[in-house]
């Protein structure tokens, strides 16, 4: 074009910015022969666009003429850069305000966590519209003052009608406090004003449905939905998540798949939730295939989702290799994996990744801690689990919880440091919760020391009368130590006061399929081969000079009888059926609902090594990866 006039100039310059070309639009722009406010309000919002904060507030200082929107556009980006105070300083001096200035600088106050500013400036507001309502609604429920938000609402309805975003943000706001009364009355409302066949209105209302745990309500609304777009998947998907249906909400995902609509960040992050929920590592590698072909596995919100899923899945080495292939990695990342390799009894691992982390100065945070201590703990380095936990706090201003005390009298109780255990609760800034003492507990069943544990389970009940994990933890002690009678008082005491004792029980998942296993079961259908493997491996076992350890049946019958109660364990019927329904060289993974005895724990070493195949077991804490022989723990759990 020989002579491009000034709307074209401008339709370019912004062109260029949607891009991110912000060289192009800024040479274009001092090409531009003549300029008006528009181009230079679009080269303004070019700037802010592109993320040149610096370069968007140089143009608005060498504006000769500005007018209000000159004036919104850069308060806007000051305010989206967390600059507040120079925001609120160009809006006092703003020579004319509108009601979309004042809107902005509400919504800003509050999406920098300024609540009570921004309620301020809204009742000073000379004029307000639907919009500076629907700020204060999301902006209040954002900031965790959910209630609020809706009587906000309800004050709104008595001079203006809702809009969908309106009504969106009431309906998460609903869903946050969970109260599916006032909810069922906003969904009323949505059907007289006819916004229910509105996508992102369906949406909030699978959310809210399902946050409220009426997951069949949500289910519903998505039925009627005609015209469903990837929002409205992904809250039915996330719903049913949300509701533990993790089965339902595959089928969600791959029924998406099916009808062409591609999932987004947030679809594959629940989808892979979900996978993690049922621990089906085969599901997980699907979703991470169909993220792979969408160019999503980069995003660092999948990227998280993948590396919890594997870690959680027992495959610790796929989760490590997607941790080391994230181009930008956030704390979140950094605690998954440093979580993940705690878990799994690489405590090394996790202190030459924090020390990665520290490099990259990325901050730590409360989780990191908790990681860290826990890597500790599995991995026997009292001294390192010491020095975190006593400067932690002090390096990066992180407050002491729970969770911290637990887990370093953990540590302590695994080294048999019960009295310095002990010592550390008692002078704990806050009161300890039952937590922190069935921590002690446990430890002082480790180490077979009956009067800590009887202090510490008494304050554990103190705490939680019906904790039946106190009463079992107890009575295997006294089982162990051969005093019968005090178990007979116990199991009496749990009888009287109906608590029931958690029943072990071990599952593994093959091709999809979870299979159950408790102690001594033979109610599934392979039991009769099962049984016969076990006792094939028993015999090789002994070759190898396995004796059982009586110890571990806290059940008074003759040691024989015990023997064989202990060779039936939940875990060994599970491992019996993986040996008999995998192929040669596979691994074995199986999941365990209680600690695995001592007893199990040398048998499955030598199991590993009779058979030449790596045997995964992951109890409540942490996972134990057998192979030839040896343990990851080192034989300390």
């Amino acid at each position: 074009m020989s002579s491009p006039g000034v709307n074209l100039y401008t339709m370019m310059i912004g062109g260029y910015a949607d891009e991110g070309r912000l060289e192009d639009a800024l040479k274009l722009f001092y090409e531009m022969p003549v300029k008006d406010l528009i181009s230079w309000n679009s080269m303004l919002k070019g700037c802010l666009k592109c993320g040149d904060l610096t370069m968007a507030c140089n143009m608005f200082d060498k504006m000769s003429e500005r007018n209000v929107v000159s004036w919104t556009t850069i308060i806007n980006g000051l305010l989206e850069f967390g600059r507040v105070e120079v925001a609120e300083c160009l809006f006092r001096v703003m020579p004319t305000k509108d009601v979309t200035a004042w809107n902005s600088m509400v919504h800003g106050f509050f999406s920098n966590g300024r609540v009570e500013d921004a309620i301020e400036l809204f009742e000073k507001m000379p004029n307000r519209n639907v919009i500076s309502w629907t700020s204060v609604i999301g902006g209040l429920d954002h900031n965790g003052r959910s209630f609020e938000a809706l009587v906000v609402f309800h004050k709104m309805l008595a001079s203006f009608k809702a809009t969908s975003s309106t009504l969106a943000c009431a309906l998460t706001a609903c869903a946050n406090i969970c109260t599916p009364f006032i909810g069922v009355q906003i969904h009323g409302l949505i059907v007289k004003t006819g916004y229910c066949f509105n996508e992102y209105i369906s949406a909030s209302l699978i959310s809210f449905y399902a946050n409220c745990k009426l997951i069949d309500n949500a289910s519903s609304i998505f039925n009627d939905n005609v015209s469903r777009n990837v929002v409205v998947w992904t809250a039915l998907l996330t719903g049913y998540g949300l509701n533990c249906r993790h089965t339902d909400a595959l089928q969600v995902f791959k029924g998406m798949m099916r009808m062409s609509v591609l999932p987004n960040q947030s679809s594959l992050t629940s989808a892979l939730n979900s996978c993690c929920g049922l621990e089906a590592v085969d599901r997980g590698r699907e979703v991470h295939a169909v993220a792979h072909k969408l160019g999503l596995e980069s995003d660092i919100f999948v990227s998280n989702s993948l590396v919890v899923m594997y870690t959680k899945c027992g495959h610790i080495n796929d989760g490590i290799a997607v941790f080391t292939r994230m181009s930008r990695k956030n704390v979140v990342s950094w605690n998954s994996i440093i979580v993940g390799c705690a878990q799994h009894g690489f405590g090394r691992w996790a202190l030459t990744l924090f020390a990665q982390m520290i490099r990259t100065r990325v901050d730590p945070d409360e989780i990191t801690l908790a990681g860290l201590l826990s890597a500790c703990g599995h991995s026997g380095m009292l001294t390192k689990g010491r020095c975190f936990f006593k400067h932690f706090g002090k390096n990066f201003g992180i407050e002491m919880t729970n969770e911290h005390y637990s887990s370093m009298v953990d540590l302590l109780g695994r080294y048999g440091q019960l009295e310095e255990a002990e010592a550390l609760i008692h002078i704990m800034p806050g009161k300890a919760n039952y937590m922190v003492w069935l921590a002690l507990l446990s430890s002082s069943i480790n180490h077979s020391n009956v009067h800590v544990a009887e202090r510490a389970a008494k304050c554990v009940l103190d705490l939680q009368p019906n904790c039946s994990a106190a009463y079992t933890l107890l009575s295997n002690l006294y089982a162990s130590t051969g005093k019968w009678t005090e178990v007979s008082k116990i199991r009496k005491k749990m009888k009287d006061e109906g608590i029931l004792k958690q029943p072990g029980s071990s599952w593994i998942t093959i091709k999809g399929i979870k299979h159950n296993f408790i102690s001594g079961d033979q109610s599934h259908p392979l039991s009769r081969k099962i049984y016969q493997k076990l006792e094939w491996l028993g015999g090789k076992l002994k070759e190898l000079g396995y004796v059982p350890d009586p110890k571990f049946s806290f059940h008074d019958v003759e040691t024989e009888q015990k023997e064989e109660m202990l060779s039936y364990h939940s875990e060994r019927l599970a491992i019996g059926f993986g040996l008999i329904s995998t192929v040669e060289g596979s691994t074995i993974i199986v999941m365990k609902n209680l600690r695995i005895c001592g007893d199990c724990h040398n048998a499955v070493k030598l199991t590993s090594k009779v058979v030449g195949r790596e045997i995964v077991v992951r109890d409540p804490s942490r996972f134990h990866h057998f192979h030839n022989g040896t343990c990851s723990c080192g034989d300390y759990w």
